[in-house]
C-alpha cells in the first residue's frame, strides 16, 4: 500500500514539474473548457499530493520519535547508537525533501498565508541542519550530523506539528469539550509516566510505576510535589521530560496542540472554534484564534524575559559551564511562570547559594505572580497600557485630545487585580510579623527579611517554591499558608486553588448578608446569581474533596501527623507543591490518594462533574419556592 502511494506521489510530482499552466492560444469555448479542466485536475493532484505527504510524514515522524525515545531513554549500546543515528539521518533527509516539495506546492494550493509561512520556516530549519552539518562538520555517532540533538529536535517538532493538525479533526466526533479537556490531561500523564520509566531517566535504580506516575501527574498538573529528589535521581533526560510535562501542562495540551494545529494547517472549522471557545472560556467565537496566539505568545515572552533576569542573577561559579547555567535558567523560568515549583538545585531554592540571592528570588516572584494572574488579566492590562501610551503620544506629538473609553479594564480583571493585591499585601505583612523571630532570623539585612517574607506570603498561592525550611515555620504561619493555598490564583491562569474570584465573591456575599441586602454590588456592577451559585458550589466541592482526601490519608498513613497529612492534601488539591517533608515517605496507597487529589485539583472538581454528569434538559416550568431555615 505504501509503495502504491509513493508511486502516485512520484508520478504527480513529475507531472507538476513538467506541466504548464499557460492559457491556450486557441480561441473558443472548447479550448476554455479544456483549460479549466486541466487547471482543476492540477489543483486536485496537488491536493492529493499534499494529503499523501502529510500521512507519510505523520507515520514516519511517529516511528522516528519512538526510535529517538528508545535511543535516548533506553539504549546504551554504541553499535546500536550508530545504526539508529544512521537510519534517522536518512529519514531526516526524506523529511527535508518532503518539506521542500510541500513548500513549493503550497503556492499552487489553496493553503493560507499562515500555513505557507509556517511550512517554509520548518523547511528552512531542516535545510539548515542538513546543509550546515554535512558541509561544515565531520561525522559523529554514526551520522554525518555532528550534533544529532538538532536532528532529534527537528523530528519532534515535525511530530508535534503533524499531531497538532490531527486535533483539529476532533470536531467530527461528538466529544464533550470538557470531557476532551479531562482526557487530554490523562493521556499526557500516561505518556509522561512511560517516559519517566525509561532506564536512562534516572541515574541509579529505575523508578517504580507509582513514583513515575506520581511525578508525571505532579508535572502535568503543575504541582511540584515529588517522591524523589529530581536533582540527584533524575538524569538530564528525565529532567527534560519533566520540564516538557510542566510546559505543556501549564498551557494545557489542547491549547498547545490547537495553536500549532491552526498555525500549520491555516484554518479552523466552525466546530473547532466552538470547541476551543468552551475550552478557553471565551465569550466570542471570533476571538478564539487570537486568544490562542496571545496565550502562547505571552507565555513564551514572559518566560524569555524572566529567563534573562534569572540568568544574570545566578552566580556562574555554581555551575561547571555556561550550558549548565543556561539549562538551570530555562528550567526555573518555565517552572516559575507555570507555577510548578520544581527546581534543579539541591534542596530547591533553600540551597545555601540561592536563599540569600534576593535578586534571583524577586525574578522568580515576578514570574509566578504573572503566571497566577491569568491570561485574560494580562491581555486587559496590555490593552489598558497600550491605550494610555497612544493617548499620550497623540497628545504630545500631534496635539490631539485624549480619547476615553467607558470600559477599558474588564470587571473580572478588576476583581482579580484588587483581590490579588490585598492577598499579596496581607500575606507579606503577616509572614513578616509571624516569622520575624523564626526563619527570618537567618537573614541579616532588612531587605533580605522583606524579600523572604514576600516569598513566604506569595508562594503558597500556587507556585510551590520555598526559600525557608518548611519544618521551621511557626504553626500560625503554616495555618496562614493553608488558607493562601486554598484560595489559590486567578481563573484562566497556571495556578490552582478555588481561585481568587471565588474567594472574593464569597467574602462579598458575607458582607451582603451582614448588611441585609438582596444582591452583591461592587465596582459599579451587580454580581449575577449564577456566579454566586457557582462560587458556593466550588467552595463546597473543594471542602468535601479535601475532607475525603485527608480522611483517606489518615487510613493509608496513620503514623503521620494530621497537620502534615492535611498540609499535603491542601498542597496537592491546590497544585501548590509545598510539603512538610512527608511526600517521599508516603505509602504507595497514600501516593495514589495524592495523585487523584492533584488531578482533580488541576482539572477542577466542578469541571470534572460537568464532564461526567449528563447536562439536564431545560425545563419550561417553575415549582413554588420555599424558604429554608439556615
Amino acid at each position: 500500500m505504501s509503495g502504491i502511494v509513493c508511486l502516485k506521489i512520484l508520478g504527480i510530482a513529475r507531472a507538476l514539474l513538467f506541466c504548464k499552466n499557460t492559457k491556450p492560444t486557441i480561441p473558443g469555448k472548447a479550448a476554455r473548457h479544456d483549460y479549466h479542466s486541466k487547471h482543476s485536475m492540477t489543483s486536485e493532484s496537488i491536493l492529493f499530493l499534499r494529503k499523501s505527504m502529510d500521512k507519510v510524514i505523520l507515520i514516519m515522524s511517529v516511528i522516528c520519535a519512538l526510535t529517538v525515545i528508545f535511543h535516548i531513554g533506553y539504549n546504551r549500546d554504541e553499535v546500536i547508537e550508530r545504526f539508529v543515528n544512521r537510519g534517522l539521518e536518512w529519514c531526516f533527509y526524506f523529511f527535508t525533501l518532503a518539506l521542500i516539495l510541500k513548500t513549493v506546492t503550497a503556492f499552487k494550493s489553496r493553503s493560507t498565508i499562515t500555513s505557507r509561512v509556517s511550512e517554509a520556516i520548518l523547511c528552512f530549519y531542516f535545510l539548515a541542519v542538513t546543509l550546515i552539518d554535512n558541509y561544515h562538520f565531520a561525522g559523529a555517532a554514526g551520522t554525518h550530523l555532528v550534533k544529532p540533538e538538532w536532528m532529534y529536535l527537528g523530528i519532534f517538532a515535525l511530530l508535534v506539528v503533524e499531531i497538532s493538525k490531527q486535533t483539529l479533526f476532533f470536531d467530527q466526533f461528538y466529544f464533550n469539550p470538557t470531557l476532551l479537556f479531562v482526557i487530554s490531561f490523562l493521556l499526557l500523564i500516561l505518556i509522561g509516566t512511560a517516559l519517566l520509566l525509561l532506564p536512562k531517566s534516572t541515574y541509579q535504580q529505575q523508578l517504580s510505576f507509582i513514583d513515575a506516575l506520581f511525578l508525571a501527574t505532579s508535572g502535568v498538573c503543575i504541582t511540584g510535589l515529588s517522591g524523589i529528589d529530581i536533582t540527584a535521581d533524575l538524569t538530564r533526560f528525565g529532567q527534560t521530560v519533566l520540564l516538557i510535562l510542566v510546559q505543556v501542562g501549564g498551557l494545557g495540551i489542547m491549547t498547545f496542540t490547537g495553536f500549532f494545529g491552526y498555525f500549520f494547517s491555516g484554518g479552523f472549522s466552525y466546530k473547532n472554534q466552538l470547541m476551543f471557545t468552551e475550552l478557553l472560556g471565551e465569550n466570542k467565537v471570533s476571538t478564539v484564534i487570537s486568544s490562542l496566539y496571545k496565550i502562547v505568545f505571552v507565555t513564551f515572552l514572559f518566560e524569555i524575559i524572566g529567563g534573562i533576569v534569572i540568568f544574570f542573577t545566578l552566580d556562574s561559579s555554581l555551575f561547571p559551564g555556561e550550558g549548565e547555567r543556561l539549562y538551570a535558567t530555562v528550567f526555573h523560568a518555565i517552572t516559575a511562570f507555570c507555577n510548578a515549583g520544581f527546581s534543579t538545585f539541591e534542596h530547591g531554592l533553600h540551597h545555601p547559594a540561592i536563599r540569600f540571592n534576593y535578586a534571583f528570588q524577586l525574578g522568580i516572584i515576578l514570574l509566578y505572580v504573572l503566571g497566577g494572574l491569568g491570561f485574560a488579566v494580562i491581555f486587559n492590562i496590555y490593552d489598558f497600557l497600550k491605550r494610555g501610551v497612544l493617548n499620550v503620544y497623540r497628545k504630545v506629538f500631534h496635539g490631539r485630545p485624549i480619547k476615553h473609553r467607558l470600559v477599558v479594564v474588564a470587571f473580572n480583571s478588576k476583581i482579580i487585580a484588587y483581590t490579588t493585591f490585598w492577598l499579596i499585601l496581607v500575606g507579606f505583612a503577616l509572614s513578616f510579623i509571624l516569622e520575624y523571630n523564626h526563619t527570618l532570623q537567618d537573614h541579616e539585612t532588612l531587605t533580605g527579611k522583606m524579600v523572604t517574607a514576600l516569598f513566604i506570603g506569595t508562594s503558597p498561592r500556587s507556585s510551590g517554591f520555598n526559600t525557608v525550611p518548611m519544618e521551621g515555620l511557626a504553626f500560625s504561619t503554616i495555618m496562614l499558608i493553608l488558607l493562601l493555598m486554598w484560595i489559590g490564583a486567578a481563573p484562566g491562569s497556571t495556578g490552582g486553588g478555588i481561585k481568587v474570584t471565588t474567594f472574593a465573591i464569597a467574602a462579598l456575599n458575607i458582607v451582603r448578608l451582614a448588611r441585609g441586602r438582596d444582591r452583591i454590588e461592587v465596582l459599579g456592577r451587580m454580581v449575577s446569581e449564577d456566579s454566586l451559585a457557582r462560587a458556593f458550589g466550588i467552595i463546597s466541592l473543594s471542602l468535601v474533596f479535601l475532607g475525603v482526601s485527608v480522611f483517606t490519608l489518615t487510613i493509608t498513613d496513620p503514623e503521620k501527623t494530621l497537620l502534615s497529612l492535611a498540609f499535603e492534601s491542601f498542597s496537592a488539591f491546590t497544585t501548590t507543591g509545598l510539603s512538610l517533608g512527608i511526600t517521599p515517605n508516603l505509602s504507595n496507597a497514600g501516593k495514589l490518594v495524592i495523585i487523584v487529589t492533584m488531578f482533580v485539583g488541576r482539572v477542577g472538581s466542578m469541571t470534572l462533574l460537568i464532564a461526567l454528569i449528563k447536562k439536564a434538559k431545560p425545563q419550561n416550568y417553575h415549582l413554588p419556592p420555599e424558604q429554608v431555615n439556615l
